[in-house]
């Protein structure tokens, strides 16, 4: 691969060393990174800037709506570049961490696509990070191999595979064990960089190309930086303008107002947009926390039918579909449940419900966190698509308004919910801290996305006082004694020997600290990062 023509100084990596990291951060590579991290920090720490400052006007009273100074452009006729033919068939998607044996088991599988993840779905750990993209090129390469012999088994990749996509971490994260120019490099342009530097070139040789999913963006300012960092990694290796690929989750309150915006600002490198429904449930508490009328009720109850969803995921269609690209459907938490067979019968019908509706709105595609949801996803859809996607399917019956988005769900708040998220809030941080990101918990895979529903909701719900059902106030010490409880209950779970060798009493520590501090942080995974240990 021909050097990057910005050479910088090699990047100075913190971490331990981990098998086989010589031979991703070779030195073209950490030229390149550092180019990237150059070139682009600065306007990484602008963009996070006028975050806070957006949410404090939110605080403040400042109403969300549709951006005045671009209605000219969400009234004009344009639409983004047509898509590769490997992109145009994205009825079942299948998401995971970048462990080696979930690489191999999803490339394998019917879904069309595998969107491996160094977010959500991850804990970056350093180990995992750099192992995941020595995973990721060697399935890239076609030589990736798995052994357990635990089970005597050997994994290897099939003759037929699904695309492979790639989700970096948001631009809120950094990469602590490595840093240039004085500073640790944004997390979103380790995982794109060293991803895209070292396989773009194998990907094309085999007819695909470097395909990304975009986390977190809540502004077209976002999704324009994003595409000047493709633009000037294209040109850095001399690859041609537009090869990049990239997916953006719709996961913010904020983003759902500029959806047209961001896929002008990325109209040469789009594949179009998707609904990242459980981060979008937490961005709504999240940026309106200041407002007790925006209080939610429990969890399980802020489902697909809920009035703001709706509106939000329609909103999605009509206008990816306006664009002539893709509006891809949301994720099936669901995972099988083999030692119950009516429970598992429930949960199935929930599936087929949840993507009965999707493929009837117009989604072109959906998202499924376990291989055996895929027949399921794959019936529904076939049933519904003679055409690899249905992009033609205008929507312009939907009328989405600001009003509509921000429809405040109904529902009840319990002691069960309130419950509910203490115990899997604390599961799933705990096993973050140990290093696995994505857990299936209560026969739901669990990742950050459901466990930062769970701790704002609580912080939600003290901070504003609100009431459960039988009449009590969520207190700082209903919450206590609560979780005193929970805590008891998990030990009771686990055991007690898995409960000392884990980091349950961490984990319990951060997330009462959350819950209770006076101000939402804005990620759990921010206070969570400075925990990982292993050098990690």
């Amino acid at each position: 691969m021909s050097r990057p023509r910005e050479d910088g100084p090699a990047l100075h990596v913190l971490g331990k060393n981990i098998p086989g990291q010589d031979e991703i951060l070779t030195p073209e590579a950490c030229a390149f990174i550092s180019g990237l991290s150059r070139s682009f920090a600065p306007r990484v720490e602008e963009i996070l800037k006028l975050r806070r400052e957006k949410q404090d006007a939110w605080d403040a009273g400042e109403p969300l709506d549709f951006l005045r100074s671009t209605r000219e452009l969400r009234a004009a006729p344009w639409a983004v570049d047509p898509l590769p033919s490997d992109l145009l068939d994205r009825r079942v998607e299948i998401t995971g961490p970048v462990d080696r044996k979930m690489i191999i088991n999803a490339l394998n599988s019917p879904a069309n696509v595998f969107m491996a993840d160094f977010e959500d779905s991850n804990s970056p750990t350093w180990s995992n990070v750099i192992k995941g993209q020595i995973n990721l090129r060697d399935a890239v390469a076609g030589t990736i191999r798995f052994e357990d012999p635990a089970r005597g088994k050997e994994y290897s990749l099939a003759r037929r595979t699904a695309v492979l996509m790639v989700r970096p971490r948001g631009w809120h994260l950094v990469e602590r064990h490595l840093e240039a120019h004085g500073r640790p490099v944004p997390a979103s342009l380790v995982d794109f960089g060293l991803y895209f530097f070292h396989n773009v070139r194998p990907l094309l040789a085999g007819e695909t190309g470097p395909y990304f999913y975009l986390p977190k963006l809540q502004s077209h300012l976002e999704a324009r930086l994003w595409n000047d960092v493709f633009v000037h990694s294209q040109e850095a290796l001399g690859i041609p303008q537009s090869t990049i690929k990239a997916t953006v989750l719709i996961e913010t309150l904020p983003a759902a107002f500029e959806m047209d915006e961001i896929l002008h600002e990325l109209r040469h490198h789009s594949a179009g947009l998707n609904c990242g429904r459980w981060d979008y449930i937490f961005s709504y508490i999240k940026t309106l926390r200041a407002h007790a009328a925006n209080v939610l009720p429990d969890r399980a109850q802020v489902t697909m039918e809920q009035p703001f969803m709706g509106a939000y995921t329609q909103l999605l269609i009509r206008t990816c579909h306006r664009r002539e690209v893709h509006a891809m459907g949301g994720m099936a938490a669901q995972i099988p449940i083999r030692e119950d067979e009516e429970a598992n019968r429930q949960a199935m019908a929930m599936v087929r419900a949840d993507k009965l509706r999707e493929v009837k709105a117009g989604h072109d595609g959906t998202w499924v966190a376990h291989p055996g949801l895929i027949p399921l996803a794959r019936e529904v859809f076939d049933a519904h698509l003679s055409m690899p996607n249905q992009i033609d399917r205008l929507r312009n019956d939907v009328k989405a308004t600001a009003a509509d988005l921000l429809q405040v769900p109904r529902g009840t708040r319990t002691e069960h919910g309130l419950r509910r998220n203490i115990n899997v809030g604390i599961l799933y941080l705990a096993s973050w801290l140990d290093g696995n990101g994505c857990v299936p918990l209560y026969n739901l895979m669990e990742d950050a996305a459901t466990a930062e529903i769970s701790r704002t909701q609580i912080w939600q719900w003290i901070h504003h006082g609100a009431r459960l059902e039988d009449g009590r106030q969520v207190t700082t010490d209903l919450f206590l004694r609560t979780l005193a409880q929970e805590m008891d209950r998990i030990r009771q779970q686990v055991g007690e020997d898995v409960f000392a060798a884990g980091r349950f009493t961490t984990a319990r520590d951060l997330f009462e600290r959350l819950s209770l501090a006076d101000t939402l942080d804005d990620f759990l995974t921010l206070p969570a990062y400075e925990m990982l240990e292993d050098g990690s």
